[in-house]
């Protein structure tokens, strides 16, 4: 099995078998949930395929992060409505990931970033946050239709590679998981390309790894299975974060051709529903 998958069955066997069942009253549900799960993958693209991922959503995603839209009809909606079960009543996503990265604190963070390490690659300040604690601290009874889980990452240059460490606050192992981890690892690769520097270590932390009641058995399915799929390998190209400020379509279907050239996942699990 590829990394990723070996490491991902071992967190799924660790909540499934040690984590605490909760109710969830925002939700009306249950979770069996583990605090402090991390994962650390520097072995191929992380793309999970005991069960069939849908890779054009995390590419689409992704780019549209770096346009730092908030709007999902601009350029996201011709690849995935996932973001439109967050609309506010102006049509927007007030807490859109990419724009919170590059307009919402009136400041650029991507392009600090990428001018902090271009200037010295040894530096050990580039921190990205998504996480704003004026609107995203909710009182008692207040309703809010997202907030970010991923909300920081930072970015280390290490022996000419480009190391991104993600902070997630909430994760929901079976649908969530797989996207996030694959859609930051693209991140990385258009970092590190843009940088000119190789792709290191991707660590993942997630606060509260959960799998919601409804998934318990899509868990227990996922555990039994075994490939032998060999590793899949994704290098970023020098223009790769040009064209994805720019919404380059043509970008999305290249990077989604060199992934699916190279995936034959195992069936995928029907019925898996997204709790919101």
């Amino acid at each position: 099995m590829t990394q990723f998958d070996e490491q991902y069955k071992k967190v799924l066997w660790e909540v499934m078998n040690k984590g605490t069942e909760i109710y969830s009253k925002r939700q009306d549900c249950y979770t069996k949930a583990l605090a402090g799960v991390v994962f650390h993958l520097d072995q191929g693209f992380p793309l999970l395929t005991l069960r069939k991922i849908p890779i054009k959503l995390f590419v689409a995603e992704q780019i549209w992060f770096l346009m730092g839209e908030k709007d999902p009809e601009v350029f996201l909606s011709k690849f995935t409505r996932i973001w439109h079960d967050f609309l506010d009543e102006d049509g927007k996503v007030s807490t859109a990931y990419g724009y919170r990265w590059r307009k919402h604190f009136d400041k650029d963070q991507i392009k600090a970033l990428i001018d902090l390490l271009t200037e010295d690659p040894s530096s050990r300040h580039g921190v990205v946050v998504g996480w704003d604690p004026n609107d995203d601290i909710r009182t008692m009874g207040e309703k809010k239709k997202n907030v970010p889980c991923p909300y920081t990452f930072t970015v280390n240059i290490i022996a000419n590679k480009l190391h991104l460490h993600l902070i997630i606050r909430s994760n929901d192992l079976i649908l969530g998981c797989p996207h996030d981890i694959a859609g930051f690892a693209l991140l990385q690769r258009i970092l590190a390309a843009k940088l000119g520097v190789g792709t290191g270590k991707l660590t993942v932390s997630v606060s509260n790894a959960h799998v919601y009641d409804n998934h318990y058995q899509a868990a227990w399915e996922i555990m039994e299975r075994e490939n032998n799929h060999p590793p899949i390998t994704l290098e970023g190209q020098k223009d790769w974060f040009d064209r994805a400020e720019k919404g380059d379509e043509q970008l999305a279907k290249e990077i989604i051709e060199k992934l699916e050239s190279q995936y034959n996942p195992m069936p995928p699990i029907k019925g898996l529903k997204i709790v919101l």
